[in-house]
């Protein structure tokens, strides 16, 4: 099994950690320039990393609960719970040079996948860093739907794991700016 790697995001402007098996879904469909987008090989976990103009009118907290109803918004929530937010130390981050202010958010969106009815509880993990300089909020996230109850295609002891809130926050502590051209002129 491979392991953890350290990943270019973004055309070699970024790099960050990246778990076990984690599939590029752009090599599978489209997926728009703000975004690197992987899956997980088996379940239906998935992390996301996007590059959005920052929201100047919402601070701290606020900021955070605004892009996670934001997403909710995009994905056709039928219903958005935030469990929790809390400041992120800077310290802990790879950007902490860049990033003024870090929130982590973790909450609970109701979503019906396409081509679906029926909307299943999805839990989101949330990161939430700001980099005023550059105009952008960088978001990260980290969606947990429930297992679905289909068999696994080989045994079990060859399936990689779930992807765990460790290696959300691998991702998120690993995320390194290499090319800050990436934002545009300053």
């Amino acid at each position: 099994m491979e392991p953890m790697r350290d990943c270019p995001l973004f055309g070699g402007a970024f790099s960050a950690i990246l778990p076990t098996g984690a599939i590029d879904v752009s090599d599978l469909r489209p997926v728009p320039d703000n975004q690197e987008v992987f899956c997980h090989p088996v379940t239906d976990q998935s992390l996301i990393v996007e590059l959005l103009e920052l929201q100047a009118h919402v601070h701290g907290e606020a900021a955070a609960r605004y892009h996670f109803e934001d997403v909710g918004g995009v994905q056709g929530a039928r219903a958005v719970h935030v469990e929790s937010v809390q400041p992120l130390s800077l310290e802990n981050l790879a950007l902490r040079g860049c990033c003024q202010e870090a929130w982590v958010l973790s909450g609970k969106q109701q979503i019906a996948k396409e081509n679906q009815q029926v909307a299943k509880d999805v839990t989101l993990h949330q990161a939430l860093l700001r980099l005023p300089q550059y105009q952008t909020d960088l978001l990260l996230t980290f969606n947990q739907p429930p297992p679905d109850n289909r068999s696994s295609l080989g045994p079990e002891n060859l399936s990689p794991p779930h992807w765990s809130l460790g290696d959300f926050e691998q991702l998120v502590t690993s995320l390194t700016l290499h090319d800050p051209n990436i934002f545009g002129p300053q």
